[in-house]
């Protein structure tokens, strides 16, 4: 639940300051002309389509698992992720080529002013603010399309930024510098669509996740005194989470209720970590010789409260 409510906080909140940011602005570009202000209208009226977008499904992907859904809904978040950077890819690529066009043809925009530098001074201030919160409880709460809302904002302060260079170029006779800026805005929109695919492609095509998390895995499986060793260790994502199945050694004459105590205690330890779904442990007895004593679990140190692994 307290991660259902935080998430759509979020979402909430991305929602309302684009909509802010939108209007302030549209409003500049609308009373001087800026290209480079105009630019980042734009971009703020894609950043409000997608927050609400973000939001409708971040409502989905918070509700609790159903019949149909077993294992809940957060694997709809790649999707939504991807669904926001083809807007990205779309937004940028119609600025760049507004830019393009009107460096050819010589038609500048307007002189933004003091207004305009206001604007866009603000705008970074706020998108820095997001980007820290977004991305901050993106990681916390294990939310992909938080983590790319909080990727967009952060490359929003750049493209902020070269926009002002923009306006202020402009008040300084060199109205090129205004298109131009609006070029380097679209160029920031586009690698922040290549970042969010980058990001969420890997939970949509079942890729193993870091090793410092299947270290820890181990780790867990090994922390059982009675475990005296783990194989076939297949981690991979589902989602934004983890399913894991491996295979423990334990001794060949113990019960069958002690075996079973063992495993339901590896698996409970395997799905503490936050990144973990679901946990498949599969018992051998020792004594048949699957597991090759050697070297290969001394490598890994006893977990530590900070949750790292060391070799």
């Amino acid at each position: 639940m307290e991660r259902k409510q935080a998430i759509r906080r979020v979402g909430a909140v991305i929602l309302v300051a684009n909509v802010l940011l939108v209007l302030g602005k549209g409003a500049v570009w609308w009373t001087t002309g800026s290209l480079a202000v105009g630019s980042e209208a734009v971009n703020s009226l894609a950043d409000a389509i997608y927050s609400t977008i973000i939001l409708a499904g971040l409502y989905l992907t918070t509700k609790p698992p159903d019949f149909e859904h077993p294992h809940g809904h957060e694997r709809i978040e790649p999707f939504v992720s991807l669904f926001v950077a083809v807007g990205v890819f779309a937004a940028g690529g119609a600025i760049f080529w507004q830019s393009i066009t009107r460096i050819l043809d010589g038609t500048f925009g307007g002189t933004a002013g003091t207004l305009g530098v206001v604007v866009l001074a603000l705008a970074g201030v706020v998108k820095y603010g997001l980007y820290r919160y977004c991305y901050d409880v993106g990681r916390e709460r294990n939310s992909p399309a938080l983590v790319a809302a909080g990727l967009d904002n952060r490359n929003d302060i750049l493209t902020a930024g070269a926009a002002l260079v923009g306006v202020l170029g402009a008040q300084a006779g060199y109205p090129i510098l205004d298109p131009l800026a609006a070029m380097v805005v679209s160029i920031g929109i586009v690698y922040t669509g290549v970042e969010i695919v980058r990001d969420n492609v890997n939970y949509l095509v079942g890729a193993a996740p870091p090793e410092y998390l299947r270290e820890l895995i181990v780790q867990r499986a090994l922390s059982h005194p009675d475990v005296h060793g783990a194989h076939d260790v297949v981690a991979h994502y589902v989602g934004p989470e983890i399913d894991v199945s491996l295979h423990i050694e334990v001794e060949g004459d113990m019960t069958l209720a002690e075996a079973h105590d063992i495993e339901t205690w590896v698996v409970q330890a395997i799905r503490d970590i936050d990144e973990v779904d679901d946990v498949f442990v599969h018992i051998d007895p020792r004594e048949l010789g699957e597991w090759k004593d050697g070297p290969e679990d001394e490598r890994y140190t006893p977990y530590t409260p900070d949750g790292s692994g060391e070799k």
